[in-house]
C-alpha cells in the first residue's frame, strides 16, 4: 500500500518504520511545516492515510481525506467532540474510517478485561474503583484517549458510577482517574477495586510505541477496500 503519514512524531515514525517494514511504502507525510500539502491532488495516489496529529488538527484532516474519498485510520484522541458528526459523514458518504484510542491489540483485550470486571463488581457496592494513567510529558492530552475508553467501559457496566473526573474524588458516582506525567513512559493504565478487606487490580503497561505503532499499520491494511466506520472491536472480532 501507498500511505499518507498524517502527523510526523515520534508516534508517526514508528509508524514509518513498521510499514515499511511490512513492504508499503510512504507517499506523503504531514506536519505542522507542510499542512497545505493535505490535499485532493497529493492524496490521489494514497491508499490509506495514518493520522496522528493534534486535537486542534485532526477534524480537518480527516475531512480533507473525506473529500478525496481517502480510507483513514485515526488515532488522534481528545477531539471526541466532534466523533458522532465524523460517523455519521462518513455514512452518508460511504467513507472509510477507522478510529481507535489505542492500537495496541493487548489494550483492546485489556478494554474487554475491564469491561467484565466492572459488570462482576457491580453488585457489591463495598469496593471503591478508581484509576491511574501515567505517559510520558510530551503527552498532549489528559486524561488520555486509553483511559476514558477505559472510564466508559466502567460506567457502562457498573451502575454505581454515572461519570468521571481528572482527580481525586469522595463522590459516590464518580469515577476518579488520577494523570501522571513523566519523562520516557509510553504508557501505563490501572483499575483498582478497594475494600476495607482487599483490593482487586488489573493494569496495562506498554513496554514501547512499538505495539501502538503496529496496530495502526494492521488497522490500514484491514481498512484498504472497506467502506464504513470501524474500531479495533471490528478488527479483532471482540
Amino acid at each position: 500500500m501507498n500511505i499518507a503519514l498524517i502527523g510526523y512524531g515520534k508516534m508517526g515514525k514508528a509508524i514509518e518504520t513498521i510499514a515499511i517494514e511490512r513492504g508499503h511504502t510512504i507517499g506523503l507525510k504531514i506536519d505542522a511545516s507542510n499542512q497545505d500539502e493535505l490535499n485532493k491532488e497529493n492524496l490521489s495516489s494514497i491508499d490509506v492515510a495514518i493520522e496522528f496529529s493534534t486535537p486542534q488538527t485532526a477534524y480537518q484532516n480527516i475531512l480533507k481525506c473525506f473529500e478525496s474519498q481517502t480510507p483513514i485510520v485515526v488515532g488522534t484522541t481528545a477531539w471526541l467532540n466532534k466523533l458522532k458528526e465524523i460517523k455519521a459523514k462518513c455514512e452518508n458518504e460511504n467513507q472509510a474510517f477507522f478510529y481507535a484510542s489505542n492500537f495496541s491489540v493487548g489494550v483492546n483485550i485489556f478494554f474487554e478485561l475491564n469491561k467484565k470486571l466492572a459488570q462482576l463488581m457491580n453488585n457489591h457496592k463495598q469496593y471503591k474503583v478508581s484509576m491511574e494513567e501515567e505517559h510520558h510529558t510530551e503527552k498532549l492530552d489528559s486524561p488520555s484517549g486509553t483511559a476514558i475508553t477505559l472510564a466508559e467501559g466502567i460506567i457502562e457496566n457498573n451502575s454505581n458510577k454515572s461519570s468521571w473526573i481528572n482527580t481525586t474524588s469522595e463522590q459516590r458516582e464518580e469515577l476518579p482517574i488520577i494523570s501522571l506525567r513523566n519523562p520516557g513512559v509510553p504508557g501505563t493504565h490501572t483499575i483498582k477495586y478497594d475494600s476495607e478487606v482487599d483490593f482487586i487490580e488489573i493494569k496495562h503497561q506498554a513496554h514501547s510505541r512499538k505495539g501502538f505503532a503496529e496496530g495502526a499499520v494492521l488497522a490500514a491494511e484491514w481498512l484498504k477496500d472497506k467502506k464504513g466506520f470501524f474500531t479495533m472491536s471490528d478488527m479483532l472480532a471482540l
